[in-house]
């Protein structure tokens, strides 16, 4: 399997062609993911052929957009399929690139290891200190598109719930950011009890 092709190919191909108005779902998003997913890897002793298909599914896992907003997941394996056999990847291969590419769907539900590393970093970012810039990102990019046009107290009730049910998969994930996370769910709580 060519990795470094791949990688080339894909960032190349999510710079031209995706929608501008993706202001969350942009190629830094997609290299942000890849960024936290190596990371995590390393803390969870992930390497070898593992850590090139977690990689190549990072680099993957939004790439659907191009295609279809919601569902877009489905469409990414679709492309993976299509495209990864020309870079010398099997047919196993693929089939766990596609299997960690499906569980990032909301709601996540990742079994195996390198399927909760993906989720893991795909969701980095809610216990970080960019957490809010990223976060209004992707409300502007629903306003844009004209999925969810909610007020900004509707959007922090919703981003209160999510930080408040979602879960950390992975144990280096945990360590690393659920403190940052319950930070900025306590920043969201204070800002919806000061709006009341």
């Amino acid at each position: 399997m060519n990795y470094e092709a791949v990688k080339k190919y894909i960032l190349s191909r999510l710079e031209r062609e995706l929608n501008p108005d993706l202001t969350y779902h942009s190629v830094s998003h997609t290299i942000d993911v890849l960024q936290s997913a190596v990371r995590l890897a390393d803390m969870e002793k992930i390497n070898g052929e593992d850590k090139l298909l977690l990689q190549t599914a990072c680099l993957f896992h939004d790439i659907g957009m191009l295609k279809t907003y919601r569902g877009h997941e489905e469409a990414s394996v679709e492309i993976c399929q299509e495209i990864l056999p020309q870079f010398g990847y099997s047919t196993e291969d693929i089939k766990v690139i596609s299997g960690m590419i499906l569980t990032t769907k909301l709601p996540q539900c990742a079994m195996h290891n390198l399927d909760k590393i993906l989720c893991d970093a795909d969701l980095d970012y809610l216990g970080r200190p960019d957490y809010f810039m990223i976060a209004h990102k992707l409300k502007y990019e629903w306003h844009i598109l004209g999925f969810y046009n909610t007020s900004l107290y509707q959007w922090y009730i919703i981003q209160r719930d999510f930080l408040t049910n979602h879960k950390y998969f992975t144990k280096s994930a945990i360590d690393l950011r659920q403190k940052g996370k319950m930070e900025n769910l306590h920043q969201v709580e204070m800002i919806l009890n000061h709006e009341k």
